[in-house]
């Protein structure tokens, strides 16, 4: 059962958030902020994650805290649900096309957290969305979730299929490193034996 459940209170966010690694990709979001709760929703769709997010945050002054701290959530969901890390896959990597758009996201849960966010997304928002908080967003999750994530673009001129093609590419890696491997049945896959 690789389940976990967060609760995050501040000044600025309060956040439920229940996450299950093995599900069906069901998602139930709302963040008050509508293309955060799209981008979620088909991360865990693609990420075949069972997601719950309920975010009540400060959005009256822009949608800043609650995307970092709805990122943040996100990696501490799955630093709980992964436990000891035994018997992952621990890498994965995909290249992901999205129309125009062409994204590399590779991952390594190695207990150490690093972002390489290499998009390069033309307009400053989406809607209402500011699209630097994409990587406010990533920062948040890698930090908590003690993992390398790198998101590289190799193509791409519409800022929404952009940022729509590095949350399915993040989800699809991510699933491939959370997923349990044969090969390392009740081990660390690491030469220091730990994560």
């Amino acid at each position: 059962m690789r389940r976990s459940e967060i609760t995050r209170k501040t000044n600025e966010t309060d956040i439920f958030l229940s996450l299950d690694l093995d599900g069906a990709g069901k998602a139930d979001v709302n963040t008050g902020c509508g293309f955060l709760n799209h981008m979620l929703t088909l991360f865990a769709s693609h990420g075949r994650f069972d997601l719950t997010v309920k975010c009540a945050g400060d959005t009256d002054v822009d949608y800043h805290h609650t995307v970092e701290d709805t990122g943040i959530a996100l990696g501490q969901a799955f630093s709980r649900a992964m436990g000891d890390k035994k018997g992952i896959r621990r890498y994965g990597d995909i290249i992901l096309p999205m129309d125009e758009a062409l994204v590399i996201a590779s991952v390594d849960f190695s207990g150490r957290d690093f972002l390489f966010h290499g998009l390069k997304i033309p307009a400053e928002k989406v809607g209402d969305f500011d699209t630097e908080l994409c990587e406010e967003f990533w920062l948040g999750f890698v930090r908590e979730a003690k993992c390398s994530l790198h998101l590289r673009q190799l193509a791409g001129r519409n800022s929404h299929h952009i940022i729509e093609c590095s949350f399915k590419a993040a989800a699809r890696a991510i699933r491939r490193a959370v997923e349990q491997d044969p090969a390392y049945a009740g081990e660390i896959p690491s030469t220091k034996g730990t994560l």
